[in-house]
């Protein structure tokens, strides 16, 4: 007669190894920096948070980790929302910014792998969306439009 070494599994075991296998690496929700703006800034972009859509640019949101009222993500890849992040430097090129998109002025930058990268402009918080390649960039800044101009006064942020 042989004897196995191992010991089945009990049952709440079983039921951390399953928990711990959905939560494995092969999860490919978006990460990104979260920004750490002054405490002005920071009630503004909780008041963004609260205003963003559930869909932009026809996906669903998917915040990304860590999560944090400063960011929010939608689709996978993700559109990822960055709010109170520090001035471009290309923002002091008064012809860098693109133009307006349903009242919310934006800088545009290539940000590699076909992304791009947009920053509010003339806003007292600086919000970045950055749009993978593939997916609608003025879409996206169609649907963001009303919240940022709801939460994010207009002005010039320091």
């Amino acid at each position: 007669m042989k004897f196995s070494r191992h010991r089945p599994l009990s049952l709440p075991a079983l039921a951390l190894l399953i928990a711990v296998a959905g939560c494995s690496s092969s999860d490919d929700s978006a990460a990104t920096t979260v920004p750490s703006p002054d405490a002005e800034v920071t009630e503004l972009c909780q008041n963004l948070d609260k205003a963003l859509p559930r869909e932009v640019a026809g996906v669903e949101r998917r915040d990304p980790e860590p999560r944090s009222a400063l960011t929010a993500g939608w689709g996978n890849p993700a559109i990822i929302l960055r709010c109170g992040v520090v001035r471009p430097p290309e923002m002091t090129d008064p012809k860098a910014v693109a133009g307006g998109v349903n009242g919310v002025d934006w800088l545009q930058e290539a940000a590699g792998d076909g992304a791009f990268r947009f920053t509010t402009a003339n806003r007292r918080a600086y919000v970045e969306v950055t749009v993978p390649e593939g997916r609608d960039s003025s879409g996206a800044l169609i649907d963001l439009a009303d919240a940022v101009k709801k939460a994010i006064p207009e002005g010039i942020a320091d």
